[in-house]
């Protein structure tokens, strides 16, 4: 079933919503016009629950089809949150709150599961119970697992949950999926290196910790390259080095690294913890410093499993006549932690020839909506035929 017509009537009015939610981007945790307008809406289309607060700022609303036999509960997620970047599109509706912006696509993901719930509340035509889930906090905050640690999943009943992304280079409203291993894992460190400070002119007085770290950076290199197997992914990057001086002619007594690690599997995520403490350790001392290590497990991989994905694959299909394998990514989704709890699927929707995420002329293509909507409206109705 190509894309549904109710759903092709909305779209202006979808479109106003996520222009709307653009203009007045929230990060993290701080979606409170967001979640307010989120919940005003899913009360409006008449859903038998509105529940905030989930999560902290989440915010869940139940629809109960015609009947509800089957007892099925599925779930369906959209991500409401911004990120902490100045917006450079020149749009008419572009940003106003200084220093954040929708540069991932959020404002459209919010907007689709809105025109989705509409059409849901609406119709009713399916037999079991959808509830639809808007999370804040993606964007590095984990309100995935807030959400999951408030016992949404137990408290709302859900067997299964979906989620989706617009991508930028897949053409406009066809999706991509692949099942297993999808999302990195996203790992952070900070490394503090000490030394012995003192003046440039006399370094054989000194412990240098700029030395120090300078070849602990170049030693962990080393771990994608020589101790993972080459055929597995694994990302080291070191993306902050900040001395604790600022003269030109002091030698610092500390340095900080700051970076992330992106693997695709346990193994991987463990072989780089490993080795990352041991690299740092040893070259540290080496050099006659010391080495304060700081590994934090931050998102988990984000799995797809099998049989959902295969289910997802086949809506897609039905709605846009296509969808394609995706490729591995090396970025991050919280996704991940609801996938923990509950068997499900995410999948990309194309958003066309467009700047990529994260970058501040990037711009959800609104001409996506009516297939973004649809598939989760198929993903119910599908999944749950009317009795």
């Amino acid at each position: 079933m190509p894309v549904k017509n109710r759903l092709a009537e909305l779209h202006p009015q979808i479109t106003e919503w996520r222009r709307d939610i653009h203009t007045y981007p929230e990060v993290l945790f701080e979606t409170h016009r967001t979640s307010a307008l989120v919940a005003e809406k899913l009360r409006a289309f008449g859903c038998d629950e509105v529940v905030e607060g989930i999560g902290r700022t989440g915010v869940v609303g139940v629809i109960r089809g015609k009947s509800q036999t089957s007892g099925k509960v599925v779930g369906l997620r959209a991500d409401m949150d911004a990120l902490p970047i100045t917006e450079q599109t020149g749009l008419p509706y572009a940003s106003q709150n200084e220093g954040a912006m929708h540069a991932c696509g959020h404002d459209g993901h919010t907007a689709m599961l809105l025109g989705a719930a509409q059409y849901l509340a609406e119709t009713r035509n399916f037999d079991g119970t959808v509830a639809v889930i808007f999370q804040p906090a993606e964007e590095g905050g984990g309100g995935g697992r807030e959400m999951c640690n408030d016992g949404m999943m137990e408290r709302f009943g859900i067997q299964e949950i979906y989620g989706m992304h617009n991508w930028p280079g897949v053409p406009v409203g066809q999706f991509a999926i692949r099942p297993g291993a999808f999302f990195a894992a996203t790992d952070l460190f900070e490394i503090t290196i000490e030394g012995k400070g003192g003046h440039a002119a006399k370094p054989h007085e000194t412990v240098d910790s700029t030395v120090a770290a300078a070849h602990v950076v170049t030693a962990m290199q080393s771990i994608a390259s020589r101790n993972a197997d080459p055929i597995s992914q694994l990302v080291v990057s070191v993306t902050s080095f900040e001395t604790s001086s600022k003269a030109f002619n002091v030698i610092p007594q500390r340095v900080h690294l700051k970076g992330t690690v992106r693997t695709l599997s346990n193994e991987m995520r463990d072989l780089a913890e490993t080795r990352i403490k041991a690299i740092c350790t040893s070259v540290a001392e080496a050099f006659g410093a010391r080495a304060d290590i700081n590994y934090v497990r931050n998102y988990p991989v984000m799995v797809n499993h099998e049989e959902q994905t295969q289910f997802a694959a086949d809506v897609a299909t039905a709605v846009s006549g296509k969808c394609d394998d995706a490729p591995l990514v090396m970025g991050g989704e919280d996704f991940a932690f609801m996938l923990e709890e509950r068997p499900g699927a995410y999948i990309l929707v194309g958003n066309g020839d467009t700047a990529a995420v994260h970058h501040p002329e990037y711009n959800f293509n609104d001409e996506a909506i009516p297939a973004g909507c649809s598939w989760w409206a198929e993903i119910v109705e599908r999944r749950m035929p009317a009795a």
